[in-house]
């Protein structure tokens, strides 16, 4: 396991809302910054927090948030054929979305650990270390 965590939407989105859990992300988007740790978000999570945020704040929110999304340390990690493979398995074997699928799978491609509050994630405990909010 590196020092790299995978965060999904729900992470995002808690800290954009200041929703139970914004304090660890904040401090998780400043050890990002401050120590030049990998902080990593999957695309497909990248859109899953736009139409979350267009849901219920309307389109002028969702781009805010993407806006605000683009000032921080994060990589927005590109799915590729392996990663998406990866969260297409998961998907047919595990109860879990599939946009949460991708979150999964870079977390396990990377080695690294998966920050989330969405207990959908208790599917995939014992294939990833997941740091819960």
């Amino acid at each position: 396991m590196n020092s790299a965590k995978v965060i999904d939407s729900y992470s995002i989105i808690a800290f954009l809302e200041n929703e139970p859990g914004a304090e660890r992300v904040a401090d998780l988007i400043k050890q990002a910054r401050d120590r030049k740790k990998d902080l990593l978000l999957s695309v497909v999570n990248w859109g899953e927090v736009y139409y979350a945020v267009h849901r219920s704040g309307g389109p002028a929110a969702a781009e805010d948030a993407l806006a605000v999304l683009e000032t921080l340390p994060i990589e927005i990690v590109e799915a590729d054929r392996l990663q998406t493979k990866t969260a297409a398995k998961l998907k047919a074997e595990k109860k879990m979305s599939y946009a949460d699928c991708f979150a999964a799978a870079l977390a396990m491609l990377r080695k690294a650990e998966l920050v989330t509050g969405d207990r959908e994630f208790r599917e995939v405990e014992k294939e990833i270390k997941i740091l819960w909010l």
